[in-house]
């Protein structure tokens, strides 16, 4: 039988590596649409030609690898830039999720994208995980984690999707509040309630 998708999203700083790390080490085959969208832009990849042909090459480093932080300034500076960059990306990181999904072999497969709801990947699962948490905790995390100011950490959060349109999709909230060991009992127990499920409903 074919496995039923999983999604699972938060705002950044939220915790969503770590809950994908323990679904990982429970069996779960896992797809994190980072990862596909950091590998539709590798060199010799169509995408990174195109954009390098519109940015120009300052978005590029002298290896020929895309310069993120550089790409990063230019598309949170300009919204139109942002979505002709979206509008060439977020089909080809499509493309590349559903590939690596069909090889699934667990009962359910996993989607762990930032951008779930923002970028119409929950269209791709049947049930969708939020994992949340107070705001200045995730500011918090996100700053120690990236280095990052507090009013970088706000500039992405102020694109993702609010929490509450997060939350008006979940199916299921894990609230990242504690430790690590509360975490990893909380995820066995959702895990185990999947594995009940079919299709991704009760």
């Amino acid at each position: 039988m074919k496995p039923w998708i999983l999604g699972i999203t938060g705002g950044i700083g939220s915790g969503k590596s770590a809950v994908a790390q323990l679904f990982i080490d429970l069996g779960v085959h896992l797809v994190d649409a980072d990862h596909a969208a950091r590998w539709v832009v590798e060199p010799g990849q169509p995408a990174l030609a195109k954009i390098a042909e519109h940015f120009g090459a300052e978005v590029l480093q002298a290896d020929g690898q895309l310069d993120r932080a550089a790409l990063r300034a230019r598309v949170f500076a300009d919204v139109a830039e942002r979505r002709w960059l979206e509008a060439l990306l977020h089909p080809l990181i499509r493309q590349r999720i559903v590939d690596y999904l069909a090889r699934a072999e667990s009962p359910y497969a996993a989607l762990v994208s930032p951008l779930l709801v923002e970028s119409g990947q929950h269209q791709l699962t049947q049930r969708i995980l939020v994992i949340d948490a107070p705001e200045q905790l995730r500011v918090q995390r996100t700053m120690d984690r990236d280095q990052a100011t507090a009013e970088q950490v706000q500039a992405i959060l102020r694109a993702q999707a609010s929490r509450e349109e997060r939350l008006r999709y979940a199916d299921d909230v894990l609230v990242n509040d504690r430790d690590l060991h509360w975490l990893r009992s909380e995820v066995e127990r959702l895990h185990n309630f999947y594995l009940t499920l079919s299709g991704g409903q009760p």
